[in-house]
């Protein structure tokens, strides 16, 4: 978690040989095939994907993480909690950065965070060609209808409009006319 360069990544991996060193040295058995990926929760994190991704087996996006960091916002912090935005556009495109180099080093990316837990962003994130998802137990049934309901290259294309407009609420505007005020916005406040 909260790593920000390649450094951070080689160090980690350090300590992991030196531990499955220690259980040889012990006869413990273990398998040696551990894969090591890496929450991608940082700006710099997102910026440097590229170099972590030639060391990774895997990345999982820390939505929460890295829009708070992103934002410079304590979404805790009820005086600036406010400002806490998902679909900010520098964060939608942090994601499809990150999502980018994955694809084309071919490594698996996941998404970790309540992004996936709310309907339209579901739907936003499968556009931007992300798969993986990890949520509460409750949000589930409503992950599994709208994965089911939703067309891909439909979304794909409704991504692709979203990360060329420049704020929340050009993105939002756009998302209730694609959707309609039905578009299941549990989390997303319409402006």
């Amino acid at each position: 978690p909260l790593i920000i360069n390649p450094l951070e990544l080689r160090q980690a991996r350090m300590i992991l040989h030196d531990a499955m060193e220690d259980l040889e040295d012990d006869g413990v058995p273990f398998d040696r095939q551990i894969p090591v990926g890496i929450m991608v929760e940082t700006p710099a994190a997102a910026m440097l994907a590229e170099p972590l991704i030639r060391e990774c087996d895997f990345f999982s996006l820390g939505t929460n993480d890295l829009t708070q960091y992103t934002l410079a916002v304590d979404r805790t912090d009820e005086r600036v909690s406010d400002r806490y935005e998902p679909l900010h556009p520098a964060v939608l495109r942090l994601l499809r950065q990150v999502r980018r180099g994955a694809v084309r080093e071919g490594i698996p990316v996941a998404v970790c965070g309540e992004m996936a837990s709310d309907p339209l962003l579901l739907r936003l994130l499968i556009g931007c060609g992300l798969t993986e998802f990890s949520m509460t137990p409750g949000a589930l049934p409503m992950a599994r209808r709208v994965i089911q309901d939703t067309s891909a290259g439909e979304m794909a294309r409704i991504a692709a409009r979203v990360l060329t407009l420049g704020t929340v609420d050009d993105i939002e505007q756009f998302l209730l006319e694609s959707f309609g005020k039905s578009g299941e916005r549990n989390e997303v406040k319409a402006r």
